[in-house]
């Protein structure tokens, strides 16, 4: 892949988020290095950074999101707040895969659930209700 200033800016700003970015996310961040980058080139960059297996690409019900982390690994999202982070309870080394000719290149695993921050949020907004 060719170099360009603005394939390494969106690249660095994937490689330093912890938060599973968007693509709406992360223009937000290269427009502060890159103001005149358009969302497009944001576009264009994520994806061929992820067919090049650069960054991994993360398809959820709210749109696609980004992540720094390219070996395998799960997510679990929150069905409320839309938070997404990497869960590494699940042992790869232990997937067999009967009759199978395919390599197996990718494992993609998405569990949901509610955050602590959600739960704590509707713990405490249904102590309001009960308090009325």
């Amino acid at each position: 892949m060719n170099y360009s200033f603005q394939r390494a800016k969106i690249l660095e700003v994937v490689t330093n988020s912890y938060d599973h970015p968007t693509a709406e996310m992360i223009y937000n961040r290269v427009k502060k290095i890159i103001p005149n980058i358009s969302m497009g080139t944001i576009y264009r960059n994520l994806n061929l950074l992820a067919d090049n297996g650069d960054i991994s690409k993360i398809s959820m019900p709210s749109g696609d999101r980004f992540d720094r982390t390219i070996y395998p690994h799960c997510h679990i999202r929150c069905r409320k707040c839309n938070n997404v982070e990497d869960f590494y309870d699940l042992n790869f080394d232990k997937f067999k895969f009967k009759n199978s000719d395919y390599e197996i290149t990718s494992i993609i695993i998405t569990l949901e659930g509610i955050c602590k921050k959600c739960q704590q949020k509707r713990r405490e907004d249904l102590n309001g209700i009960k308090g009325k």
